[in-house]
């Protein structure tokens, strides 16, 4: 009389828990492989990030240090301002130690 068309609920209960168990572990592989992919990456960065800021230390000790302004020659230039006449003792002195910081 009564013709079985399915699994069952037994059945269907047991599929369902094969294909969760299944999506779950294949989701905990992908995300341990993400996790071991960035963490490479991250650390690849970090040494990148050490040696760049090493070579600027080293650059800073002995390396090629940044050309200073060239005092002199603008001293020079004040000097003949004031000899023409252009500038007084007083203005050759304050802008004198503008410059140099004084």
């Amino acid at each position: 009389m009564f013709a079985r068309r399915g699994p069952g609920l037994v059945g269907m209960a047991a599929r369902t828990a094969v294909v969760a168990g299944t999506a779950t572990a294949v989701s905990g592989r992908v995300a341990r492989r993400q996790q071991r992919k960035y963490g490479e990456q991250d650390a690849e960065y970090v040494g990148q990030q050490a040696a760049a800021m090493e070579q600027g230390f080293e650059q800073g000790a002995g390396g090629t240090a940044p050309a200073e302004p060239d005092y002199t020659a603008e001293l020079q230039q004040l000097a003949q301002l004031k000899t023409q006449g252009i500038l007084t003792e007083e203005e050759f002195q304050a802008k004198k130690k503008q410059i140099l910081g004084i």
